[in-house]
C-alpha cells in the first residue's frame, strides 16, 4: 500500500489531470471532442475490458495504427493494467513486422481496420491471445472476425480504475529504432524513464494547460507521443489529433481551432512553407513552434521566425534511448546560437567523449553521451548491445557534436553519414547547410555513394523549389566558392521528392541504396 501510494507511473499523469480539471477540453480528433472526465472514463472502461479478457500485467502487447483517439485511450489503457505497449510503424514492410513480433514475443494485438491484415500476416503460427480492433464504430460489421471491435465491447463496462500493483521502474513501452543499420533495436521505457522526460520537457520547453496543440506527426514514434502529446496531458492542456501530417490540414487546423502550439520535424516546416495556403490561413494564434527528429537548415530556422513573427521556436534534440529527450534550444537563443541543438534539459547530463571514452575539451568534435534518468532500461533481449551502449556509466549516442564554452552542443552529424571520402572525414550536414543558400533549393539531402577512386564520394540529391531549374554546374560553383575542395559534392542528381520515414527524417539510407547502384 505504501508503494501504491507513492508510486509515478504514466497511467497515473491522466487520472491526476482528471481530478484537477475534469471538464477541461481534452483532445478533439475528426468529429470527436472529449474533456479530461470522459477520456479517463474511456481508458478505464478499456482497461477493464482489457483485464476481463485475462490480458496482464507484463503482456507484449502491439498497437499498429494511424493517429486516433482510440490510440491515446488504448496507450493509457494498457499502462493502467501494466501491460507493455510495442507501438509499430505502420510502414514496415510485413517481413520488418513479422521481426518485431517474433523479437517482442508479442501476446496481444491492436490495430486499426485498415493495418490489422498486417498483423495477422505477420504473426503467422504465434500464439496470440488478444485481437482487438480501434478506431472503428461500435456497429462495425467487416471481415475481421477474429478481432473485438474495443468501441463496442467496452461499452458498458466500469469506469472505475484498476489496482494493478505497478513500480515505477517497470517497463511501460518497448519503442523499436528505425533499424537504420541493422535490424530494429527494441528500446525499453519503463515508466521512471518517461516520467523524468516528461519533467524536463515541460520545464525546457515551457508547457502549461493553455496550451493548444496539434498532434499531427505519428503517435508510434517516440518525438510525438513522449514530447508532446504525454507532456500535454501531464499539464492538462488541450490537444488535436490529426490522422496524417498533411500541411493543407494542418495549416486548416491551427485557424479553425486557434492553435498554439506546433511540432514538426524540418521536412514537415518545409512543406508547410512552401504550401500555397501559407500566407493564405490566419496563422496568428500560433505561439510555439517546435523543430527536431532531424537537423533543421539554418536557412529553413531564418525564415519560419520572419514568416510567423508572432511563434517563438525551440529545437528538440534527442533519440529514442532517452525518452526522447535530452538538449533544448530556448528562443531567445535561436539567432545567436543559430544551429545549435541547445543546453541540456532539466534532467540530463551531457558530455563529448573521444574514441577512447575520454572527456573532450569544449570545441572539440566527439561522441555526445549522456547520463539521465530519461534513459533507457536497456534493448530488449541484447543485453551484448546494451552493455555497448552504456560502458563506462553513459549512455552513448552515436551522434557526433561539439560544445562551445557556454554549454552549448552543435550537432555535427550521426557517425554513419560522416564521409570518408579520400582518407579526409566530410560532415553531410555542413554541405547541406552550403546547399540550403542557393535560392531554388527546396530540400538536399547529402550522403556518400561507393566510389573506385575517392572510396567514398559526396553525393548531393536535391529537390528544386517550384518553379525553379537547378543546373549541376551552376550548385558546383556555389559549392566551390563556399566549401574546402574535398567537401564540394562529386556528384548532383536532382529529384522530386526525398524518400521519409512518417516521422519526416529523410531515409539516407534509402538514397544510398539507390544512388550507390548507379556505379558513379
Amino acid at each position: 500500500m505504501l508503494e501504491r501510494a507513492r508510486r509515478n507511473t504514466f497511467g497515473d499523469l491522466l487520472a491526476r489531470t482528471r481530478d484537477r480539471m475534469p471538464d477541461k477540453f481534452a483532445f478533439a480528433y475528426k468529429e470527436q471532442r472529449l474533456n479530461y472526465k470522459e477520456l479517463d472514463d474511456l481508458v478505464n472502461q478499456t482497461a477493464n475490458k482489457f483485464r476481463i479478457d485475462g490480458m496482464k500485467k507484463g503482456d507484449m502487447i502491439t498497437v499498429m495504427s494511424k493517429n486516433s483517439l482510440d490510440f491515446v485511450i488504448v496507450t493509457f489503457a494498457l499502462s493502467r493494467i501494466g501491460a507493455v505497449m510495442i507501438p509499430i510503424n505502420y510502414m514496415l514492410r510485413k517481413e520488418d513486422v513479422q521481426y518485431i513480433l517474433e523479437h517482442a514475443e508479442v501476446n496481444g494485438l491492436i490495430a486499426s481496420e485498415e493495418y490489422a491484415p498486417i498483423l495477422d500476416a505477420a504473426i503467422g503460427g504465434m500464439k496470440v491471445n488478444y485481437r482487438y480492433l480501434m478506431d472503428v464504430p461500435k456497429d462495425y460489421y467487416g471481415r475481421l472476425s477474429e478481432w473485438t471491435v474495443l468501441a463496442a465491447t467496452r461499452n458498458g463496462q466500469l469506469t472505475d480504475a484498476i489496482e494493478v500493483d505497478i513500480s515505477d521502474d517497470d517497463l511501460a513501452h518497448v519503442l523499436y529504432t528505425s533499424g537504420t543499420e541493422s535490424r530494429p533495436k527494441g528500446v525499453m521505457l519503463t515508466h521512471k524513464s518517461i516520467i523524468s522526460e516528461y519533467v524536463s520537457t515541460i520545464v525546457d520547453a515551457n508547457m502549461n494547460k493553455d496550451d493548444v496543440a496539434i498532434h499531427a506527426l505519428p503517435l508510434y514514434h517516440s518525438a510525438q507521443l513522449h514530447v508532446f502529446l504525454g507532456p500535454s496531458v501531464y499539464v492538462g492542456s488541450s490537444g488535436i489529433i490529426l490522422p496524417a501530417a498533411s500541411p493543407e490540414l494542418i495549416l486548416k487546423t491551427i485557424e479553425y481551432e486557434g492553435a498554439t502550439q506546433l511540432f514538426c520535424p524540418p521536412t514537415v516546416w518545409i512543406a508547410l512553407l512552401r504550401h500555397p495556403d501559407f500566407d493564405k490561413r490566419d496563422l496568428s494564434t500560433l505561439r510555439k513552434c517546435y523543430y527536431g527528429a532531424a537537423i533543421m537548415p539554418m536557412e529553413v530556422i531564418k525564415e519560419l521566425s520572419e514568416r510567423l513573427p508572432n511563434a517563438k521556436l525551440w529545437n528538440c534534440y534527442g533519440q529514442t534511448e532517452v525518452a526522447p529527450l535530452v538538449t533544448v534550444l530556448q528562443p531567445e537563443d535561436q539567432l545567436t546560437k543559430l544551429g545549435s541543438a541547445g543546453q541540456p534539459v532539466l534532467n540530463v547530463q551531457t558530455k563529448i567523449f573521444d574514441d577512447h571514452d575520454n572527456e573532450l575539451p569544449r570545441g572539440q568534435i566527439g561522441e555526445i553521451v549522456h547520463r539521465t534518468p530519461h534513459a533507457m532500461k536497456g534493448y530488449l533481449h541484447d543485453p551484448a548491445k546494451t552493455a555497448e551502449a552504456f560502458r563506462g556509466g553513459w549512455f552513448h549516442s552515436g551522434d557526433l557534436g561539439v560544445m562551445d564554452e557556454d554549454g552549448y552542443i552543435t550537432i555535427v552529424d550521426r557517425k554513419k553519414d560522416m564521409i570518408n571520402t579520400g582518407g579526409v572525414n566530410v560532415s553531410s550536414r555542413e554541405v547541406e547547410e552550403v546547399i540550403y543558400q542557393i535560392e531554388g533549393v527546396s530540400e538536399v539531402a547529402v550522403i556518400s555513394i561507393p566510389d573506385a577512386y575517392w572510396i567514398e564520394a559526396v553525393t548531393a540529391i536535391i529537390v528544386p523549389k517550384e518553379g525553379y531549374i537547378l543546373m549541376e554546374k551552376d550548385i558546383l560553383e556555389f559549392c566551390k566558392e563556399r566549401l574546402s575542395k574535398f567537401k564540394v559534392p562529386k556528384y548532383v542528381e536532382i529529384t522530386d521528392v526525398l524518400p521519409k520515414n512518417p516521422s519526416g527524417k529523410v531515409l539516407k539510407r534509402s538514397l544510398r541504396d539507390q544512388y550507390g547502384k548507379h556505379g558513379k
